[in-house]
């Protein structure tokens, strides 16, 4: 099965370690085989090892080293942030950050929700058995 993301210009990658934890960002020019150059809308271009980076589906057009306001506009262009959150892995992180956030009270009335759907499949199951038992 051959590889379908590679290290190219124009690659959108999500950082996964670090101070730009969680950050969508795209590779702007490869620096060297350990590295590349990485930009996005809210950080400076820096310099990333690609250990910190794990490369998503997401590809835009761009050229080598684009300026900041062409970056922006390519990626609003290709609809990058839209593409992310409808993505399933974006839709995972999306409920990862929201449980994260929850407070004790949250959660308390999450089990309780969890607690009451689990009674009524229940009851709704054990209707469907004795029907077809019947």
């Amino acid at each position: 099965m051959p590889f379908k993301r590679y290290v190219e210009i124009g690659r959108v990658a999500l950082v996964n370690y670090g101070k730009d934890y969680g950050k969508l960002v795209v590779i702007v020019d490869v620096v060297d085989q350990n590295r590349a150059l990485v930009d996005a809308p809210d950080m400076v271009r820096s310099q990333m090892n690609f250990k910190r980076l794990t490369l998503t589906d997401i590809k835009i057009d761009i050229n080598r080293v684009p300026k900041k306001k062409t970056l922006i506009d390519a990626m609003e262009k290709a609809d990058v942030k839209n593409k992310w959150e409808n993505s399933s892995w974006g839709r995972k992180l999306i409920v990862q950050k929201r449980r994260a956030s929850l407070n004790d009270f949250d959660r308390f009335k999450l089990m309780l929700a969890k607690i009451k759907r689990a009674g009524i499949v229940g009851q709704e199951l054990a209707k469907l058995k004795m029907e077809t038992a019947a």
